[in-house]
């Protein structure tokens, strides 16, 4: 196993205070990524209300946002590792807000798109701060960091669903989102600028930027993505082709990175005995976070009267009694395993992580009668999913050097993003295809079995986890 070591930075570290500083600056900045990334699905009805188009085209504004994140994430974090962490994230967040002011002010849907796609540079945040903190602080304290980041994102999300329910309420206007998406923007990118030393590295000068692999990264990326996303409207034989094209774009691209001399994603960071089950780990744990969100949020909604089961909620009130209460619990779990993971192995941490999460998840396939029980069960599985995010980097940061510490978290966080996708098709079918009878409510065993599968994924990346210590010992 690599040792950890630290990037060469300006000639003192930051002592303790500053330390605090850039981790304050970071956590603010993952959370306002978390909120843009949730607060804009609640009221993708209310944009095609107000922007009078079908609900095929204005899926694009989180389709959009979906690739550029997968296409932006690895190129940003590479060049954070080559250049330095500082102007990349102020680059980003820079592009976020020109995002944020299309958003606002798009008149139409092309528009608003082309703002998302932009918006889409700031999933590179959470990786990139990996690297800074990697950078500036001790071993230690690297870990409880990466915690605090990890729970004040997780929070981040059921803070922003609950925002974008208060905001356009009774038919508001859903520009007042992207409102709350520039200002916050714009804070985040004062307090990076103002918080965040220089972390370039003196061994990297003259190094060229690999733009072919950037290139076959792009379009494997997009068709798998494409593919995932819209296989259910755009039919086989529209998905099998991207799906063949995308297998072989990967290929090329591995096959040109291992001869490349300075290669966009180092082969290590993506096929290693140490790395890969934790990028594995990562799609298991992003599909069962997803599993969880869109199973509670749709099952508390149904009308009891007529499935049999549910509660009736609305969008908001969901969010309020059932989504965030999940992210306080996350808040909490994510910086006590910080800690833990200081005392403990990363990979014993999301083991039990995940043993954690297969019990949420068999506690809400088998006792939601009661809306308190489906309180108990997200709780329980946001332990699991805080968890579990807050190990992935550690592990990750315990098997590659730290000149490759955003790019390979950069992966796994496209990683998280595949798995999710992957979960919000399989549980969008489930629910289509198990319905009561004569009509098209979903039947209560399509939400069980969706549970059942967010509980196997768990499970499935607790082991990947144990397998990950295992070979990177031998």
């Amino acid at each position: 196993m690599t040792a950890m070591t630290r990037v060469t930075i300006p000639a003192t570290a930051p002592d303790q205070g500053d330390g605090r500083k850039v981790v304050s600056a970071l956590c603010f900045s993952v959370m306002t990524l978390a909120i843009l990334q949730a607060a804009v699905v609640p009221v993708v009805p209310t944009m095609a209300r107000q922007l009078a188009v079908g609900p095929t085209a204005v899926g694009w504004v989180v389709t959009a946002n979906l690739l550029a994140a997968a296409v932006v994430t690895p190129v940003l974090s590479r060049l954070a590792d080559q250049r330095g962490c500082r102007p990349v994230l102020i680059g980003m967040l820079i592009a976020v807000v020109i995002g944020s002011v299309l958003c606002v002010l798009s008149p139409s849907l092309p528009l608003l798109i082309i703002g998302r796609v932009m918006q889409g540079a700031g999933f590179a945040l959470f990786p990139i701060g990996v690297a800074v903190v990697r950078a500036v602080l001790d071993e230690r304290r690297v870990t409880r960091a990466i915690g605090l980041m990890s729970g004040i994102m997780a929070a981040g999300g059921g803070l922003g669903i609950v925002a974008a329910g208060v905001l356009v309420v009774d038919g508001g206007d859903y520009r007042r989102v992207f409102w709350m998406l520039l200002v916050l923007s714009l804070v985040a990118l004062i307090v990076v600028w103002w918080a965040i030393p220089d972390t370039r590295r003196r061994d990297t000068h003259g190094r060229r930027f690999d733009a072919a692999g950037t290139v076959l990264i792009a379009v494997a990326l997009c068709a798998l993505l494409l593919a995932i996303a819209e296989g259910s409207r755009w039919g086989t034989w529209v998905i099998l082709p991207l799906g063949i094209g995308s297998c072989g774009c990967f290929c090329w691209w591995y096959r040109y990175e291992k001869r490349c001399a300075d290669p966009l994603i180092p082969p290590r960071a993506l096929i290693d005995r140490a790395v890969t089950p934790v990028h594995i780990a990562a799609v298991l744990v992003g599909a069962a976070m997803y599993v969880q969100f869109l199973g509670i949020a749709q099952f508390v909604q149904i009308d009891a009267g007529l499935g049999g089961y549910g509660f009736g909620y609305t969008v908001l009130e969901a969010s309020l009694m059932f989504l965030l209460p999940g992210s306080v619990v996350g808040v909490v779990t994510a910086t006590l395993s910080g800690r833990l993971i200081s005392r403990f192995r990363a990979d014993l941490v999301l083991a039990s992580m995940c043993g954690v999460g297969l019990v949420g998840f068999t506690l809400l396939g088998f006792t939601h009668d009661q809306p308190w029980q489906i309180v108990v069960a997200a709780g329980v599985i946001n332990v699991f999913v805080s968890g579990a995010y807050t190990a992935l980097p550690s592990l990750l940061i315990e098997a590659v050097p730290a000149g490759d510490t955003a790019v390979v978290n950069g992966v796994n966080a496209i990683a998280r993003v595949v798995g999710s996708s992957l979960a919000s098709a399989v549980v969008a079918s489930l629910l289509a295809v198990m319905t009561l009878e004569g009509s098209d409510v979903p039947s209560e065993s399509a939400f069980t079995l969706s549970f059942v599968l967010g509980g196997a994924a768990a499970a499935g990346a607790g082991v990947c986890g144990l397998l990950a210590h295992t070979r990177a010992e031998g």
